[in-house]
C-alpha cells in the first residue's frame, strides 16, 4: 500500500467498521524476515483462491468488436472526465454519427 493510501484515521464507509479498524490499527509492520518468509494467497489456498477468481467467459452473442482508435488526448480526457462509462458514452455518439 503506498503513503497515499493509508488512512491514519477510521473513514466510515470505506468497506470496514469501527470495530475492524480498531482490531487492526496498532498492528506493527512486518518485518524484512516476515516478508521474506511470504507465500502468495494463492498458493496457500489453492481452493480458496481458484473459487474468487473471476473468469469471464466467452460472450454468448458478441456484440461489440474490440478495435484499437487513435484519438485526441483532449477528447479522450474530457471523455474520461465525465466518469464510468466514457466508452458507452462514445460508441452511442458514433452510433447517431
Amino acid at each position: 500500500m503506498t503513503d497515499k493510501n493509508k488512512k491514519a484515521e477510521f473513514q466510515p464507509g470505506r468497506g470496514y467498521s469501527k470495530t475492524d479498524w480498531d482490531a487492526v490499527s496498532d498492528s506493527p509492520e512486518a518485518t524484512d524476515e516476515e516478508l521474506a518468509q511470504a507465500k502468495p494467497f494463492a498458493e496457500v489456498f489453492p481452493e480458496l483462491a481458484e473459487k474468487m477468481r473471476r473468469v469471464r467467459g466467452p460472450q454468448k452473442a458478441p456484440t461489440k468488436v474490440s478495435v484499437t482508435l487513435r484519438l485526441d488526448s483532449d477528447i479522450v480526457e474530457r471523455f474520461r472526465a465525465s466518469g464510468k462509462g466514457w466508452q458507452s458514452r462514445i460508441n452511442e455518439i458514433l452510433k447517431r454519427a
